[in-house]
């Protein structure tokens, strides 16, 4: 095979099934399409028999590379990983958590060609495993958008998360599905190694844009994302959540914004502790004790 026309990059965590059905959907989903591709497996150190079972994967399909860490080196470092060794000039960073249905990835591609002078990151529209649409693309956390997450339903409402059904033109994108350039994702200086899991996209999109680089939603290629595959239960992503905002805060913005950040985010995690308190829902009570420790930690 000679240059590929595309590297898909999948990060996988303890995902074995998960990551196998995830490739299987991929090569299924190509089976029919001109596009010569490659896909790149960056496996975090995993040990549910991840690295045995790709060893001897026989998916019909040659062009697999294989990527062991000894150790989780986070989602952003892995993705990084994958990137550098991309002979593509187009990639796509795709959650292992994720299902390529009908003729998805090429529409993706072919959609990103044809529009390559304007559109510099584009993603799929992504879905529930009961086929529900899941918001994966939205406006910049700002303050009013944190409170509209933290205290309003603002994903509920599509005030802070939505799914358009058309094309729009939006300030980030969900980091299960990202198609871009590889010298576009080389010259925003991939994903920040700081942060470990979560908001990775966000502060990728948020560095894009000041480049002037431009990122939007493509509704008809049509992707479901299981999430949290690798996550270890709910209190994990939260308390990354949490990470991530006063990480990306702190990079960005000023000293008022992080003071009123941290006060936001107490302020939420007081709440649920009283509700979890109030109806003894061990979950939540276990959730915002650390939740609300990471916030008074955190300098």
């Amino acid at each position: 095979m000679g240059k590929p026309d595309l590297s898909i990059i999948i990060v996988s965590y303890n995902t074995k099934k998960i990551t196998e059905n995830c490739i299987k959907s991929v090569v299924k989903s190509l089976r029919n399409s001109k596009l010569l591709y490659e896909i790149i497996v960056v496996d975090n150190g995993s040990t549910d028999g991840t690295v045995e079972r790709f060893r001897n994967l026989d998916l019909g399909f040659k062009n697999l590379k294989f990527i062991e860490n000894k150790e989780n080196l986070g989602f952003g470092k892995a993705n990084n990983q994958g990137a550098k060794i991309a002979k593509a000039d187009c990639i796509l960073f795709l959650n292992s958590d994720t299902v390529i249905l009908d003729n998805a990835i090429e529409r993706l591609f072919n959609f990103f060609k044809q529009n390559a002078n304007n559109i510099h990151f584009t993603g799929a529209k992504l879905f529930n495993k009961d086929m529900t649409p899941q918001p994966s693309c939205g406006p910049f956390y700002t303050l009013p958008v944190v409170f509209g997450a933290l205290f309003l339903r603002g994903d509920y409402w599509g005030l802070t998360r939505y799914s358009p059904r058309n094309v729009k033109e939006v300030d980030w994108i969900s980091g299960a599905c990202i198609m871009t350039k590889k010298d576009h994702f080389q010259k925003v200086g991939g994903f920040d190694e700081g942060i470990f899991m979560y908001m990775e996209e966000i502060d990728l999109f948020h560095r894009a844009k000041k480049l002037g680089f431009r990122v939007f939603f493509y509704p008809d290629s049509h992707i479901i994302h299981l999430g949290s595959a690798s996550s270890g239960g709910k209190t994990y992503p939260i308390i990354q959540v949490y990470r991530g905002f006063l990480y990306l805060y702190k990079k960005n913005r000023s000293k008022l914004a992080v003071f009123l950040l941290k006060r936001m985010l107490q302020l939420k995690a007081i709440i649920a502790l009283a509700i979890g308190k109030a109806t003894k829902n061990k979950y939540l009570i276990e959730t915002y004790e650390k939740a609300y420790q990471l916030t008074k930690m955190d300098r």
